[in-house]
């Protein structure tokens, strides 16, 4: 019994070491600076807006790229730029496939009309700390044509200076807006469709050599 008693406990210990080992988190400022660009294998970007008031209808862009310009001893002085392919929508709907659903709201003029305006931009304009690891980042979206200004509330989740699977200094983020969409002239069905989407985004960061 004592015999198992240690095995256990040596493994236990084993175990837990393994577990802070991967966990292990390094301070931003200790990230190395320069470019890092986003790891589409852990990353989304998800967006809702009310249908009828009485739910949120649920959709996401599956085709996207992002990168950060990180200075770890200003962070406020980094610069974080972003495309979209609007053809990328991923919905919910049922057989969405078989109505074209997704490509209706892709390419028709009055949602996306992603033949004419083929891609969706932001790159900051500011970012602004608002706690250790909380920021609010301000940025020119152009979309439909439009350009202007939004509002991003930002997550530091975390870093490490050697990312246990890619072995590459890594960085996360989950970041939030709420945006009218037709301030950029989309507002086909406002207000049965809502005109507030909000857009959730989570990201991986790795650093980038060249």
């Amino acid at each position: 019994m004592r015999t198992m008693f240690k095995v256990i406990t040596l493994v236990s210990v084993l175990l837990t070491g393994c577990v802070s080992w991967v966990l292990a988190k390094s301070p931003f400022s200790d990230m190395p600076g320069g470019e890092y660009k986003v790891d589409l294998s852990h990353a989304s970007i998800v967006w809702k807006v009310s249908h009828l008031g009485l739910s949120d209808y649920v959709a996401r862009f599956a085709d996207f790229d992002a990168s950060i310009d990180f200075d770890p001893i200003n962070v406020r002085n980094s610069k974080v730029k972003a495309t979209i392919n609007p053809m990328s929508i991923q919905t919910a709907y049922p057989n969405a496939d078989e109505k074209n659903f997704d490509k209706i709201l892709a390419t028709d003029k009055g949602w996306f009309n992603a033949n004419k305006y083929t891609s969706i931009n932001f790159e900051s304009t500011s970012i602004k700390m608002t706690g250790e690891k909380t920021a609010v980042m301000l940025g020119d979206l152009n979309f439909l044509g439009v350009t202007k200004q939004v509002e991003l509330n930002v997550v530091f989740n975390g870093a490490m200076a050697v990312q246990p699977f890619s072995r590459k200094p890594t960085m996360g983020f989950s970041a939030s807006a709420v945006i009218k969409r037709s301030d950029w002239g989309m507002s086909k069905y406002v207000p049965s469709i809502g005109d507030e989407v909000t857009v959730m985004i989570e990201g991986e960061f790795a650093h980038h050599e060249d």
